[in-house]
């Protein structure tokens, strides 16, 4: 009970749309989630692996948050919204870290063993972010939205983009921060289209000429 209290309390000071600690305990599926996380560990680390398995498929179809039974969640954990988390069988999350949907805790499948990330204390990890891999997440870091991260991140520091490059560390910038645009980024789909108009205009180009010379 003295976690489930720190949780509702730590959603009350993240969320400024929270309104009790009632209202969070029965209607945010991040608490859900990590109260059938905590029933589903105790059962994985007890070997009852079925049981555990099932339990975390029952809360992933009520709450849409998938966390393996075998991942280790710290305190004070809370998923804002929550819809699309994923969190692989040995991911290790600390204390006070905030999710946000879509994020995943994954591996690349080139690993054996350690297959997930390591996420320090008090980490916040923006929607849509993918981390991927057996490397660490340092404390008090920021990952942005959509980011894909694939090697460790120190401590203090803010990562962006795909994949993740360090913009700031300790709230100093990197040089890499200089580099980066978020504002003007080029859509992959509109140069696809951009370079296959292109090629239209060059081959009818091409159909122009030939008409031509047979003309002649």
């Amino acid at each position: 009970m003295t976690r489930l209290g720190e949780t509702l309390r730590a959603y009350q000071a993240r969320d400024p749309a929270a309104r009790s600690r009632l209202e969070i305990f029965l209607l945010y599926p991040g608490v859900h989630a990590i109260i059938f996380h905590r029933v589903s560990h105790w059962l994985w680390t007890h070997h009852l692996c079925f049981l555990a398995r099932l339990n975390s498929q029952i809360s992933r179809h009520l709450t849409g948050i998938e966390i393996h039974p075998g991942a280790r969640i710290g305190r004070r954990f809370v998923v804002d919204h929550g819809m699309g988390i994923v969190i692989g069988e040995t991911a290790e999350v600390g204390d006070d870290v905030l999710l946000y949907h879509g994020v995943t805790l994954g591996g690349t499948g080139k690993d054996t063993g350690k297959r997930h990330p390591t996420i320090g204390n008090n980490v916040m990890i923006a929607c849509g972010a993918k981390v991927l891999g057996p490397f660490t997440v340092g404390d008090n870091s920021r990952i942005a939205a959509n980011a894909v991260v694939l090697s460790e991140i120190p401590s203090d520091a803010t990562a962006v983009g795909v994949p993740a490059r360090v913009v700031r560390v300790a709230g100093e910038k990197t040089d890499y921060a200089d580099r980066v645009d978020q504002i003007h980024i080029t859509d992959p789909i509109q140069k696809e289209l951009q370079i296959l108009q292109s090629r239209l205009e060059f081959l009818e180009e091409q159909m122009e000429k030939e008409k031509e010379h047979e003309a002649v």
